[in-house]
């Protein structure tokens, strides 16, 4: 089955993941809607403290984009980047399934 995106400007998504998480997600996005979503994926493959006091120093500066999907196992990480999306106004996404309190969905005010 071929699938086809609607076209119009080509959306940036930023991938967050922690050791290949997100890797089937990607997968899945690249397969399903080739050439519909600019993908960047930044991975966060050394083991991490149990505690982080400094998250800003595992993320990027800027967010670049129109989407944020979190793939983040660490919770300060995920908080983090929650804080970040809500200021910048991104839409930010994020699996919790082995962190239920972790934050899951934020979108910016309409």
């Amino acid at each position: 089955m071929e699938y086809e995106c609607r076209r119009g400007p080509v959306q940036r998504i930023v991938v967050f993941q922690e050791r290949g998480s997100g890797e089937k997600k990607i997968a899945g996005i690249e397969l399903y809607s080739p050439g519909c979503f600019e993908l960047e994926v930044v991975s966060l493959d050394d083991p991490l403290p149990s505690l982080i006091d400094d998250p800003e120093k595992y993320l990027p500066k800027e967010l670049n984009a129109d989407l944020v999907l979190g793939f983040l196992r660490h919770p300060d990480l995920s908080t983090e980047l929650l804080r970040r999306c809500q200021k910048e106004n991104i839409p930010f996404v994020a699996s919790s399934k082995k962190y239920p309190v972790s934050p899951q969905v934020a979108t910016p005010p309409i």
